[in-house]
């Protein structure tokens, strides 16, 4: 069986998804492979660019999907025993995926692990969490506009953070591997969330089993960030809150009005 289908979702983010599948084949990894890349009917042909490799599937959606349904998509289509959801914006140095793996293998309570993810600069993002509350949230935002100012204390703070390995409740799904057993035993990604959160109702699903989410900083995938919602902004905006306010319905349902009604009285 094939050790790992690496799964992209794509939208208007040509080049960078060149990049990505460039990474991904120079040097391939040596574990057992696939690399299936579900285009969400982008504009710029990107589709005919993945093509360019002749060891890369495309999958061409008529429509824009969503995060969560497009990935759902791919894995249907793939047949490796684990899964890697990749985001279009990821460089991927040799062995890192090989690495990943390994690590995974070898911690049997995990379903899934994520790597550090770094700017260019070699920056660290902060690409796990605790689980989603309102506390937890306004936690973490200080964190990341910390790293957004460029704010020292806070980049310290974050570097600290990231070169701990740990089980957090989350882990990003810009680079995320698990097991398909347990990715199928949860129902995969769940389609209400057409963007953002996602990762998060993702694996707090894989906790409800009894499965541990892992964070290794000894691997380390280069995220460029955010490129298919500098595309569309007004509308990654409005994609982002219905995601909210859905998690908010689905994992704590006495605050979803509040928050509806908080989104209702802020414009984007």
């Amino acid at each position: 069986m094939t050790d790992v289908s690496v799964v992209i979702v794509s939208y208007n983010v040509r080049a960078d998804l060149e990049r990505c599948l460039a990474s991904l084949h120079n040097p391939a990894p040596t574990s057992t492979h696939e690399i299936i890349v579900v285009d969400n009917a982008s504009a710029d042909d990107s589709a005919s660019a993945a093509r360019h490799w002749p060891t890369v599937r495309v999958l061409e959606s008529p429509a824009n999907l969503g995060f969560a349904a497009a990935n759902n998509l791919g894995i249907r289509q793939s047949v490796g025993r684990n899964l890697l959801l990749l985001n279009s914006d990821t460089i991927v140095p040799a062995g890192a995926i090989d690495q990943l793996l390994t690590k995974l293998e070898r911690d049997v309570d995990a379903a899934a692990i994520g790597p550090r993810l770094i700017d260019t600069a070699g920056q660290a993002e902060l690409s796990f969490g605790p689980m989603i509350t309102p506390l937890s949230e306004l936690r973490q935002r200080r964190l990341m506009r910390g790293l957004e100012r460029g704010d020292p204390a806070i980049r310290a703070q974050v570097e600290a953070m990231t070169r701990q390995d740990q089980s957090p409740d989350w882990v990003s799904g810009a680079c995320l591997l698990v097991r398909r057993a347990d990715a199928e035993a949860v129902g995969l990604l769940d389609e209400r969330y057409f963007m953002y959160t996602e990762d998060v109702d993702f694996c707090a699903a894989l906790r409800a089993r009894g499965r541990r989410i892992v964070f290794t900083p000894s691997v380390e995938i280069v995220h460029l960030r955010g490129r298919s919602a500098e595309t569309a902004p007004a509308a990654t905006r409005a994609a982002y809150r219905r995601s909210h306010v859905a998690f908010y319905q689905k994992h704590h349902p006495a605050l979803a009005p509040i928050l509806s009604l908080y989104n209702w009285l802020r414009p984007l």
